[in-house]
């Protein structure tokens, strides 16, 4: 995030010594993106982050993808895909590119470990469902349409604590912020951005764990995952200062950009990732000219990727199978647009209570075998009267 901030017991300056009561020294580690060149945090541990007993793989991190077919609109049923797993195991991958995998989750097992994603930043958007966020940072609690922002390298924990959790999850290649034309140079979010820094919730308390035992921390590095056994706890950190961190943002805090005529869908933009954005649509009111069609145009990706993922509410240009947990995918080469007849329906109403999560993608999306299983496979004809 933009903006800076620190949380327990930290040294007056960088890279001096920092003791413990019994004037042994804690371990300042240096947690960084690109280098030395992006946004970084210095966190304070108990023991060295390096002190690993045992090590092994896990499995492939790569889904399996259908053969090339014909290019054509996709509608996936995400509520079939059952319950189970935890909050990493239990992920189903559906799309897939060089930038961004997007799945869902249905977990209904706790996490006996800790997971970190050493490839790229992870965005889980909570469909249902609260509990905590633990990590090194400290602990932020969620709940449902919250989108919770995990930096690479972040080691964490989801302690789920309701009965039934869902969650949309986008695992980036790379960074996601906030789009760039809505902060000013300083990265500060300005007024004409659709939220602001106190709609962002930071980690709001530091558990730190000095206990020793056996701790178990699964990593995704280089499209594989590994195990590591640590022998202290791996929320050892006594305090820490920077711009790294895990963050959250609930979609309700997103104030939507209307007028007269139908808005683009960059107005809905909420994130930006390595060749991909992340929109929300949420409830508000329709145009206000008096010859507007609420309902969206007929428009042609021709160079993006469009995947809609269905929260709640009814969405005003779908009809059919399409409902809450769909996910459809409109590629680019096709034109899409409203199903008959809700363009003419939209004229005259005043607002929607839809609520969608949009990721539009600048290269190609695959389509897993796991969402073949899911897959309505006549959503292709839906625009047929």
């Amino acid at each position: 995030m933009p903006f800076y901030h620190r949380m327990g017991k930290i040294p007056r300056k960088r890279h001096i010594q920092f003791r413990k009561e019994d004037g042994s020294l804690y371990r300042e580690e240096v947690m960084g993106t690109k280098g030395f060149s992006g946004i970084q945090s210095i966190l304070y541990h108990h023991h060295p982050p390096t002190r690993v007993s045992r090590v092994g793989k896990v499995r492939e991190w790569m889904p399996a993808l259908e053969e090339p077919g014909p290019n054509r609109h996709r509608h996936v049923q995400t509520f079939e895909a059952g319950l189970g797993g935890d909050p990493i195991d239990g992920r189903v991958h559906l799309l897939t590119n060089e930038d961004v995998t997007i799945g869902v989750c249905n977990p209904t097992e706790p996490m006996d470990y800790f997971f970190r994603n050493s490839d790229g930043d992870e965005v889980l958007f909570v469909h249902e469902g609260e509990g905590e966020l633990q990590s090194v940072f400290g602990t932020l609690p969620y709940r449902a349409g919250d989108y919770l922002v995990i930096p690479v390298g972040a080691t964490y924990r989801l302690e789920m604590k309701s009965e039934r959790s869902r969650f949309l999850v986008i695992e980036s290649t790379g960074e996601i912020v906030p789009p760039k034309r809505y902060r000013n140079e300083h990265g500060q979010l300005m007024e004409h951005s659709p939220f602001c820094e106190r709609d962002i919730r930071v980690p709001e308390r530091l558990d730190t764990r000095a206990e020793e035992g056996s701790f178990e921390v699964r990593v995704k590095a280089h499209h594989r995952l590994n195990t590591y056994f640590y022998d202290f706890h791996p929320f050892d950190v006594v305090g820490w200062d920077g711009y790294l961190y895990p963050y959250i943002f609930n979609v309700e805090d997103f104030e939507p950009i209307t007028g007269r005529i139908h808005q683009p869908p960059p107005v809905h933009q909420t994130f930006a990732g390595p060749n991909f954005v992340i929109c929300s649509f949420v409830p508000r009111l329709y145009d206000y000219h008096p010859e507007a069609i609420p309902a969206p145009y007929w428009h042609s990706n021709v160079h993006s990727d469009e995947v809609l993922y269905y929260v709640k509410g009814h969405f005003m240009s779908r009809k059919g199978n399409v409902k809450e947990g769909s996910i459809t995918l409109h590629p680019s080469g096709l034109p899409h647009g409203p199903h008959p007849g809700k363009a003419e329906a939209s004229i005259g109403k005043k607002g929607t209570e839809e609520l969608a999560v949009m990721i539009d993608t600048f290269r190609p999306l695959r389509v897993t075998q796991e969402a073949l299983n899911l897959e309505d496979t006549g959503y292709i004809t839906s625009w047929l009267d």
